[in-house]
């Protein structure tokens, strides 16, 4: 008889200072490894121009050689799983044209050259999963911290270009994302420390990068569990 699995703690979307996180890749890695996690994927943003807080084309082997030094001895400390990632970051004055998209498992440098369709193509063409992030409606919140408003208005024609939408980026709940029906996910976008007790996604893979990958890409079911609320079960019979 086959066992279920235990689903896996993970954090789907996670900066360091590679970009605009205010910790290190050692840090992060210290800081999710002693809160207990089971995966960690570090997704430091890729821009249209370099700004200086951003992986480019020039530093992505760098990056990638740190995330795979600091993903071994997460694994021999902590037995955290690290996943290497970017989030593909498209911004524009229009928010309406602004989208951004976490790649999880993406081992190729993928530019906005061409525009984020183009990049999503990429980013697909090697495998990693692609995850639609912090989509806000503007009919609902026209103030957004991050004006990407482009998922909401156009999720018809992009929803076949990703594998998952965030329905929960930190304590921000997209609501529109459960009304149509879209394969969700929960992360906590990770900049700052207050950031680690936030929403979060439960998959029950086995844990290893491609398993991962695997079950991001699949239409499995996801488990959101908010770690700012700590579960609450009632006392036995």
């Amino acid at each position: 008889m086959a066992s279920k699995r235990k689903p896996l703690l993970c954090e789907l979307h996670a900066h360091t200072s590679w970009s605009d996180g205010a910790l290190s890749l050692t840090e992060l890695v210290d800081l999710y490894g002693q809160g207990g996690f089971d995966v960690l994927c570090v997704t430091d943003h890729v821009v249209r121009s370099e700004d200086g807080r951003s992986v480019t084309q020039a530093s992505f082997d760098r990056y990638l050689g740190a995330i795979a030094r600091e993903a071994e001895r997460a694994r021999s400390t902590y037995d955290l799983l690290v996943v290497p990632g970017l989030e593909l970051t498209y911004d524009d004055p229009d928010p309406a044209r602004a989208a951004h998209a976490v790649a999880v498992g993406l081992d190729s440098f993928v530019d906005l050259d061409e525009g984020l369709d183009a990049a999503l193509a990429a980013a697909r063409s090697t495998g990693a999963a692609l995850i639609a992030a912090h989509p806000y409606d503007p009919a609902v919140v026209r103030e957004a911290k991050r004006p990407t408003f482009r998922w909401a208005l156009e999720w018809r024609r992009l929803a076949p270009m990703v594998d998952r939408f965030e329905l929960f980026n930190r304590g921000d709940c997209f609501h529109w994302v459960a009304s149509v029906g879209l394969p969700a996910v929960a992360s906590g976008d990770f900049h700052r420390r207050e950031h680690l007790a936030t929403w979060k996604t439960l998959l029950p893979a086995a844990k290893d990068e491609q398993a991962i990958v695997e079950y991001l890409r699949s239409s499995r079911p996801a488990y959101l569990v908010n770690l700012a609320k700590p579960l609450k079960l009632p006392a036995a019979a």
